[in-house]
């Protein structure tokens, strides 16, 4: 049977996580705070409506509907990725203990790691390779927008920097390579001058 995004979601749509969201998550509600994919969501929602914010005060028409379709792409991504996905095995010292974390949560690790590069937007994360197998070979693809003006090879290292870290300080996993797409530019926000006082 195939999973709805409201399975993935412990029950709830994105629509009900966008309103969740609208109202300042008040009152607070157990089941979505105390959900992983529910919290990967919002984070993911909490952060593209900070950059779509600053995007919709441009009052460039013909930008619009590419931007429109930049916040579907992201949005889309962010819903598969709140799903939980495989289960990744973490050692332990006890021979019954079971550790894993999910693979939802480790792309919410790097969507974290990601947005502590200035100017640079993660978008999609996909962890290809065998994750369920202990020192399997393992390649991070992830695609980013990058702020118009900068140079982009250089935040592009920064940002797989920070996702090696991340990685290492949360998962046992044997990351080959993190292969990084730039997928498109965003431009710096211009708030609008404001009417001379002798005018």
């Amino acid at each position: 049977m195939a999973m709805t995004s409201s399975d993935a979601l412990a029950g709830h749509t994105f629509e009900e996580l966008s309103d969740y969201l609208d109202r300042d998550r008040t009152p607070a509600d157990p089941s979505i705070e105390g959900s992983p994919e529910c919290q990967t969501a919002l984070n993911g929602m909490q952060r593209l409506r900070s950059v779509h914010r600053d995007l919709l005060l441009k009052d460039a028409q013909r930008e619009s509907e590419r931007e429109d379709s930049w916040v579907s792409s992201i949005l889309q991504h962010i819903s598969l990725e709140a799903r939980a996905g495989r289960d990744i095995p973490i050692s332990h010292s006890s021979p019954t203990a079971r550790l894993s974390v999910t693979e939802g949560a480790v792309r919410g690790i790097l969507r974290a790691a990601g947005d502590s590069v200035p100017n640079i937007i993660v978008g999609r994360c996909h962890l290809d390779g065998d994750v369920t197998e202990p020192g399997a070979p393992i390649t991070v693809r992830v695609d980013a927008t990058v702020l118009e003006g900068e140079i982009i090879a250089s935040l592009a290292d920064q940002l797989r920097e920070a996702l090696y870290a991340a990685l290492r300080q949360h998962t046992e996993l044997a990351v080959e390579a993190i292969d990084i797409t730039i997928r498109d530019l965003y431009q710096p926000f211009v708030p609008p001058a404001k009417a001379s006082s002798d005018e």
